[in-house]
């Protein structure tokens, strides 16, 4: 794994209207790392990610993403970058199977990010393999959670931004969710996600980052968390 950031935020600061809901956020995530972002309900950590993606218009501090200054960028230049996004809320097209959701996602490979086609992301999600044909309608939520990821994936992004990834979903898939992290992250892939489950950012982090009404409060590795009780009762119980 890399040590040099594929991606650092600086001081980075989110506005919806009047109301300031980022207070200089900073991190960064190296190629092949997996940063856990972590925090209670209202922390900020969605609209984070969705900053660093350019879907916040109203900000100001830098990112930068492989070198370069997306900080004023819009979402489909910083996507075209090899930044990947998968939000909460999953927005498959529920009238396209399976295997059109993905075609959607395809772009040519990339030099520098693993390469992904529909047969590769089938070993890697086993259950869109069996349902490849099944309109997106009519996949449970787990199922549609795997398909948003796989769509991304087929982007060959060099990092990807994952919003709640195992929120509402049965202990089976969560399983297979941490699995595919895992995989993905041996591919060199980069992965920055928000997560409210100390377990499963447990399984799959590096690092973790703990933020709480905006403002970043903890940085440093996941297990030094884990055993931070403090910590964790501070910012991250209910």
């Amino acid at each position: 794994m890399s040590t040099e950031p594929l991606l650092t935020v600086e001081d980075l600061h989110a506005f919806y209207g009047r109301a300031h809901i980022l207070h200089g956020v900073s991190l960064s995530v190296a190629a092949g790392e997996v940063v856990a972002l972590m925090g209670r309900n209202g922390a900020g950590k969605s609209t984070t990610l969705r900053a660093i993606m350019g879907l916040v218009e109203n900000r100001r501090g830098r990112v930068t993403f492989a070198g370069q200054d997306t900080s004023r960028l819009p979402p489909h230049r910083i996507a075209r970058l090899g930044l990947g996004y998968v939000p909460e809320d999953r927005r498959v097209f529920a009238g396209l199977t399976v295997l059109e959701n993905l075609e959607v996602g395809r772009r040519p490979p990339r030099a520098d990010a693993p390469a992904w086609t529909a047969e590769r992301l089938f070993d890697l999600f086993p259950n869109l393999a069996e349902m490849r044909h099944r309109p997106g309608g009519r996949m449970s939520g787990g199922e549609q959670q795997m398909l948003t990821i796989a769509r991304t994936l087929m982007g060959n992004p060099r990092l990807i931004l994952l919003d709640e990834p195992s929120e509402g979903l049965a202990p089976r898939i969560v399983e297979m969710m941490a699995e595919a992290i895992a995989t993905v992250k041996r591919e060199g892939l980069a992965v920055l996600l928000c997560e409210q489950s100390l377990p499963f950012a447990g399984l799959v982090a590096d690092r973790a980052v703990v933020i709480a009404t905006g403002n970043v409060r903890h940085i440093g590795p996941m297990a030094d968390l884990m055993a931070d009780g403090e910590t964790r009762r501070a910012y991250l119980a209910v």
